[in-house]
């Protein structure tokens, strides 16, 4: 299976994708103490995401 750099792009955009949701949910269910932590580095995950799918096609 080859796998061009778009191919690439899109696992690693859901690949930060999942970890950004688990680390929201770890914030918000597990560890309400440090949650605006988790969160905004969940947030940040999700942008990174954003980004690494945004530039499918283009680089």
């Amino acid at each position: 299976m080859g796998m061009n750099k778009n191919t690439i792009f899109g696992w690693a955009s859901f690949c930060m994708l999942l970890i950004g949701i688990a680390l929201v949910l770890l914030g918000v269910l597990k560890y309400r103490d440090h949650a605006i932590g988790f969160s905004t580095v969940g947030i940040g995950f999700f942008v990174m995401s954003w980004a690494f799918n945004a530039l499918k096609g283009r680089v």
